[in-house]
């Protein structure tokens, strides 16, 4: 079976409904990102973005949640630092 064979019976989208989903998402990422929500850019750039963007959330969770880990364990939390952090464990 060649690959472009192959590539036809696994495709359920149409390239209008994959540019849509790309700008879509396009309009996803933050406003400080290269990509402009009002200009449409190739769909490569969006998908590298969008990677990015992905990869950066996830070191910024890591980052908190170790920060998070230290301000538990040092005991030096207030009242105010416990109703915060119960606060923003509730909402995720």
């Amino acid at each position: 079976m060649s690959n472009r064979r192959g590539s036809r019976a696994i495709s359920r989208f149409t390239q209008d409904e994959i540019n849509d989903l790309i700008f879509r998402l396009q309009t996803l990422l933050p406003a400080s990102s290269s990509t402009s929500c009002n200009r449409r850019v190739s769909t490569s750039k969006v998908l590298k973005e969008t990677c990015n963007y992905i990869k950066n959330l996830h070191k910024e969770v890591d980052d908190l949640s170790e920060r998070l880990s230290q301000l538990l364990a040092s005991g030096d939390i207030t009242a105010l630092d416990a109703d915060i952090i119960r606060t923003l464990l509730v909402l995720n």
